[in-house]
């Protein structure tokens, strides 16, 4: 064996370790959205022998990077089994994008379907997990499709379509909220940008006058994209461990999961 080959197996080896030491198993694949365009997902699995409780992964518009794969593993470490799309790397779409393309929700609802049929995924109706942009994704599928998810859980997410008009933007929500009837946590910082926190709100007081399961968490001191800034404060790193668990809690309720995170019999 060449010594670049013993240096292949070591590094083989370590990440293996590392997986091992996570409970977590990464892997990637590419699917195909109704339309035919190519979707990149990423699949976190946990540890153990399935099926796990499956969660979808919706990110944000600044892409699908090393904060989102963390994300993703947490869930994992939790317990889920989680697909997550790529929206915007297989349609070429540049990072940040103001306005919303209506066809990259093909490819969110492509990754429910490679998850719900997934061989180690329970046979149940999934968890979401979006943010920012991402629960806005998933408020379209939760219309469109409700009966295949079973909750929501938004991190500061869009209540109205981005490409709504400005009176929209400021005194109505997205239409689907009057929909829908998924359990949604919403989580925000008190210090997030005035206007999604108007929207956000808004949407709470409509699903809740409308007998559907919500609740609001709003965190003191902290900003918008709290769970994963680089210039985390120390309030923020404390408002993520929390929303952590507020999120993990949620979803257990609504998936109705057992205490060992099994599939509901």
């Amino acid at each position: 064996m060449n010594i670049r080959a013993i240096a292949a197996a070591i590094l083989a080896s370590a990440l293996a370790l590392t997986a091992h030491a996570n409970g977590v198993t990464l892997d990637k694949a590419t699917i195909k959205a109704a339309d035919g365009s190519e979707v990149p997902v990423e699949i976190a699995t946990p540890t153990g022998a399935g099926p796990f409780p499956p969660v979808l992964f919706i990110h944000a518009k600044r892409g699908y990077e090393g904060d989102e794969r963390a994300h993703v593993r947490e869930l994992a470490e939790q317990g889920f089994l989680v697909v997550a799309p790529d929206w915007q790397s297989g349609r070429f779409i540049e990072r940040w994008p103001s306005a919303h393309n209506p066809e990259t929700e093909m490819d969110v609802e492509a990754g429910l379907d490679y998850l719900k049929a997934l061989p180690n995924a329970c046979k149940q109706p999934v968890g979401i997990v979006g943010l920012s942009r991402g629960p806005y994704y998933a408020i379209r599928l939760a219309a469109k499709r409700g009966q295949d998810i079973a909750a929501i859980v938004s991190y500061y997410g869009h209540m109205q379509n981005p490409n709504a008009p400005e009176p929209d933007q400021l005194f109505r929500v997205a239409p689907e909220i009057m929909q829908i009837t998924t359990p949604m946590l919403y989580l925000i910082g008190d210090a997030d940008y005035e206007l999604r926190r108007m929207n956000g709100g808004r949407a709470f007081y409509a699903l809740w006058e409308r007998g559907v399961p919500v609740d609001w968490q709003e965190y003191p001191m902290a900003r918008r994209a709290f769970d994963f800034r680089p210039d985390q404060t120390p309030e923020e790193k404390i408002a993520k461990r929390h929303a952590r668990e507020r999120a993990k809690a949620w979803l257990v309720k609504w998936m109705k999961l057992g205490a060992d995170m099994r599939c509901p019999s």
